[in-house]
């Protein structure tokens, strides 16, 4: 056997390739596919009395999905931006060191900790109120919670700022810094040169990572349940509301084909966009 492989490249190739795509279909395709044919199965018969009643349902929570996610993926931009930025042009190498070993950590943690942290902190009485009474900059009878939209977007943004930045400062250490220093020599400040000389390069990479962060986020049910799970909230919360309270796998089978083509959607502007600068 292993010498008719050798013989034969393709037989290997296709063998080395086989346990992997036995995975993807099995563990992806399979259950994709019983999604989707889950979303269009009724009482009466194959038809979309599934997505008329998700869209009767839950319009307002898929406005306030995109309106959350759209926010979390906009703010982890510029938070990745600002962090890669730093690390590329920073001039105190302790800072750049610190701020080296620190953005990182949040890779790290699982999301449903990431909601069990925001909750101790965004809380009325949590660290953040705490630490503001104790200094002094926050009376404690107008002290309030953030536990609502203001905290899904910090920890959606938390989480991801370092996967977004880890891919954008490599892409930025990489440019050639002979437009960097030229710049530096013409007088261009810091901010200029992030933004007119390094950001523009870096484009296609922050974009890459901004759409897989956007769609990590869609996907994501610890955070919405433990930081904000009233109504409004996002889609991950109606889909296992449907499955655990009625057993209504249709209208949760449709109401995942639609995160999925809200995902699809994003994706696809991002490819033509990408196609458009190739060409």
């Amino acid at each position: 056997m292993p010498n008719s492989l050798s013989r034969h490249p393709r037989l290997a190739a296709l063998a080395l390739v086989t346990p992997a795509l036995a995975m993807v279909a099995l563990f992806f395709l399979l259950p994709l596919l019983a999604s989707v044919v889950g979303a269009f199965e009724t009482p009466e018969g194959p038809g979309l009395a599934n997505f008329s009643k998700a869209f009767a349902l839950y319009s307002r929570d898929m406005l306030f999905t995109l309106a959350i996610i759209g926010g979390a993926t906009l703010l982890t931009g510029l938070g990745a931006v600002a962090i890669a930025g730093y690390l590329t042009l920073g001039e105190c190498p302790l800072a750049v060191a610190a701020l080296r070993w620190l953005y990182r950590w949040p890779l790290f943690i699982p999301f449903i900790v990431v909601g069990q942290i925001a909750r101790s902190f965004l809380a009325k009485n949590g660290l953040m109120n705490n630490a503001l009474i104790g200094a002094g900059l926050l009376d404690p009878l107008s002290a309030t919670g953030m536990l609502d939209w203001r905290g899904l977007i910090l920890a959606f943004a938390w989480k991801q700022i370092p996967f977004v930045a880890l891919l954008v400062a490599g892409a930025m250490a990489s440019l050639d810094r002979g437009g960097i220093e030229a710049a530096r020599n013409l007088g261009a400040s810091r901010p200029r040169i992030l933004w007119e000389i390094l950001l523009p390069q870096v484009a296609p990479s922050l974009l890459t990572a901004l759409i897989l962060s956007f769609v990590t986020m869609m996907s994501v049910l610890s955070v919405p349940l433990m930081v904000a799970s009233q109504s409004p909230t996002l889609l991950t919360v109606d889909i296992a509301f449907r499955i655990n309270a009625y057993r209504d796998y249709g209208l949760a089978n449709a109401l995942g084909m639609i995160s999925l083509a809200i995902s699809a959607t994003v994706a696809w502007f991002y490819l033509r966009h990408s196609l458009r600068e190739k060409r």
